[in-house]
């Protein structure tokens, strides 16, 4: 785009993908893009994804769009550094994207054909027991054969939690019903408290965990997201904690110097204020 344009004409994606040469441009390109690879950007990456994640949660539209910008800049990124290296480059990442997406669902692309239609309607468990066995065929053709194989191990643990369940229940390792999902975890509180009275750390580490993978195994049943249900959890106790605040500065109080049950007394009538 010149300068002679109108301030109404619209950057396209070739326009970003000429931006992100130029910064990488060892004449006159930018300094710090010049010095990152691979590996460096990845903080970046999941700040990105996380701040997204966050306006979606405020339901700020504005800002959505912004932070899809800004995760969109990463994919660029990437696709930048791989054509330096000859690996890949953008359009072959979108490529391989279409070809996935028209691979993975034959119930909407007759023949794998983008623009034909499949005049067979699914239902949602069908679609789900097509995705699943795509999705194996895909492991094996990598040699990534076994049910697990390819959860990522940089996933966060509690989406990664839930992920492993996932998988393992669609080969059946599952329980039978929510009562036996509740027990489970009512079971493993108990082998928690066994721990604690051992004093053992790493008896304790491992039960603590039992714990979270077993909350997580609940939500999954309650089909909750795990990851989401905590973010909501720290939203309300910021929010809780806030009103703390502010009804003990309008006593001209600080709650650093509360005792333990004149805070307990402010918590109960946050909840209250809901």
């Amino acid at each position: 785009m010149s300068q002679t344009d109108t301030p109404t004409t619209r950057y396209s994606l070739q326009d970003l993908l000429r931006v992100m040469e130029r910064l990488r441009d060892p004449d006159g390109g930018c300094p710090w893009d010049l010095k990152q690879n691979f590996k460096s950007i990845v903080p970046s990456t999941l700040e990105e994804c996380y701040e997204l994640a966050d306006a979606i949660e405020r339901n700020d539209l504005a800002h959505i769009a912004d932070e899809l910008g800004d995760v969109l800049f990463q994919v660029v990124f990437y696709s930048q550094l791989g054509a330096e290296q000859g690996a890949f480059d953008f359009e072959r990442v979108v490529d391989g994207l279409v070809q996935k997406l028209v691979r993975r669902h034959p119930h909407v692309f007759a023949n794998g054909d983008i623009e034909a239609k499949v005049r067979q309607i699914l239902s949602s468990a069908e679609v789900k027991a097509a995705w699943e066995e795509i999705k194996q065929t895909e492991r094996d053709g990598k040699a990534q054969g076994g049910v697990l194989a390819d959860v990522p191990v940089a996933l966060p643990a509690l989406p990664r939690a839930q992920k492993l369940q996932k998988r393992a229940a669609n080969i059946g390792f599952d329980w039978v019903d929510l009562e036996a999902v509740v027990s489970n975890l009512e079971g493993e509180l108990v082998e928690l408290r066994h721990a604690l009275d051992s004093g053992n750390a790493d008896h304790i580490a491992d039960e603590f965990g039992d714990v979270l993978f077993s909350a997580v195994n609940l939500g999954r049943h309650l089909e909750l997201d795990s990851e989401a249900a905590l973010r909501r959890a720290n939203m309300k106790f910021e929010k809780r904690f806030a009103h703390m605040e502010m009804a003990a500065s309008k006593t001209g109080q600080c709650v650093r110097d509360l005792s333990i049950d004149q805070l307990e007394s402010l918590w109960r009538a946050a909840k209250q204020s809901e």
